[in-house]
């Protein structure tokens, strides 16, 4: 390595590095032309060992959210193993969107309006809104609940999606309540179990909660929607070694998709 170094600087007519007794270490130019081309091997090593990473693992790697995944995906696996095989997921769970570039990932569901730069995306469906509650909430009205009765309940909150309550109580015309300590919980899936074990009302996507409205764990609080411009999606990197895969995976959640959509 000392060989090809010392003929980089040769050829450029840079010193790279001091070098005395105690050691090396890198000159100022050095330092700059680290910091410059520092990222182009990084990018190197990434694509490396992802390519060495594809020839040793031969699963799907698909990034989702955890709710996605709990709520929505998991209940669904044992169909697509039936259906596909040869096709074996493995789930990763993260918020952030993806980065194809840093990350091991073939694909991930993504939240937004689809519009991520350097990707394709495939709509999945869409943002339905809805209040859910346990259904032993509502006997202590004595009627039918109006929206603007949410507010004589706790509001459960999820940290991640923080801007659904009060979206949800705009679109129905009523002023979000001034909560000095509201109650906040990491996540949907936490929001939904705590409205489903009689703790307030929740505000839920509807397709994440299809399995608790079923078994009548949770029930709509009142007839109010909010359907907003955007949803899920599946997005992929432009190029992929599993494009195939990715083309039945991409079928089957369709598909999935729109079975529930005839059944509704």
């Amino acid at each position: 390595m000392s060989r090809q170094i010392s003929l980089l600087e040769d050829y450029l007519g840079v010193q790279f590095f001091h070098r005395d007794r105690t050691g090396v270490r890198l000159t100022e130019a050095g330092e700059r032309y680290l910091e410059d081309i520092g990222p182009a091997f990084e990018r190197i090593a990434m694509a490396t060992r992802k390519l060495t990473s594809s020839r040793r693992d031969e699963h799907l790697r698909l990034r989702v959210y955890s709710t996605f995944a709990a709520k929505w995906l998991m209940r669904r696996m044992a169909d697509f193993q039936h259906r596909q095989p040869d096709v074996r997921l493995r789930i990763m769970t993260a918020v952030a969107p993806v980065d194809f570039s840093r990350e091991t990932v073939d694909a991930s569901i993504q939240f937004g309006d689809g519009t991520w730069p350097g990707v394709e995306s495939t709509f999945l469906f869409g943002d339905e809104l809805r209040a859910v509650c346990n259904p032993g909430l509502l006997p202590s009205l004595g009627r039918k609940p109006l929206p603007r009765d949410v507010l004589a309940f706790r509001l459960i909150h999820s940290h991640y999606r923080s801007a659904d309550w009060p979206d949800w109580l705009k679109s129905a015309g009523i002023d979000p309540p001034q909560e000095s300590a509201p109650f906040m919980l990491p996540n949907s899936l936490l929001a939904y179990q705590a409205a489903s074990d009689g703790l307030g009302i929740a505000i839920a996507q509807t397709r994440m909660v299809e399995a608790e409205l079923s078994s009548g764990t949770l029930v709509y609080f009142s007839d109010h929607v909010l359907r907003r411009p955007l949803g899920y999606y599946l997005v992929t990197p432009p190029r992929s070694p599993h494009e195939g895969k990715l083309a039945r995976l991409r079928a089957w959640l369709l598909e999935e998709i729109s079975l529930r959509d005839r059944q509704a």
